[in-house]
């Protein structure tokens, strides 16, 4: 599982010029699935990015978690980022997991934010959406679940 986490003053996502996700400060989360993930890796992937400390303290250091800040988060499923670009010019997605898990897991990385005490919002399952954010920052991190990086 991969998570492109951006920190934002806000963020949202609208489908067909409806808007099915929105958050103020907190967290963008664009989460990949790949097809060998479980429910380890939902629960490895919640923890590690609610507790990233990425915001910052009364002194300037990076030393609060969206949870401190009592922020909110924004998840995206995005099968993009288990493309493979290391042969030719397309990407390669064989590893992104099928829709059924891809979509099962996406499900269960919100209700264990969400049982976490977290506010978390989505974008739409297999829909194009259009998201916008404003990154504060910027801060952009990127997280693993297999730990390749």
């Amino acid at each position: 599982m991969r998570a492109v986490v951006q920190r934002v003053s806000e963020a949202k996502v609208t489908v067909e010029e409806k808007i099915t996700g929105s958050i103020g400060k907190g967290l963008m989360i664009l989460l990949g699935v790949e097809d060998s993930d479980d429910i380890d890796d939902v629960k490895y992937m919640v923890e590690k990015i609610i507790n990233l400390r990425i915001f910052e303290d009364e002194d300037d250091k990076l030393n609060l978690s969206v949870l401190d800040i009592k922020g909110e988060i924004l998840v995206v499923s995005q099968f993009t980022l288990l493309g493979d670009c290391r042969k030719g010019r397309r990407p390669n997605f064989m590893r992104a997991a099928k829709p059924d898990l891809a979509n099962r897991l996406y499900e269960a990385f919100l209700a264990e934010a969400r049982d976490r005490g977290i506010k978390a919002e989505k974008g739409a399952f297999r829909e194009h959406m259009v998201v916008s954010l404003s990154n504060d920052g910027p801060v952009t991190i990127l997280v693993d679940s297999k730990k390749t990086f």
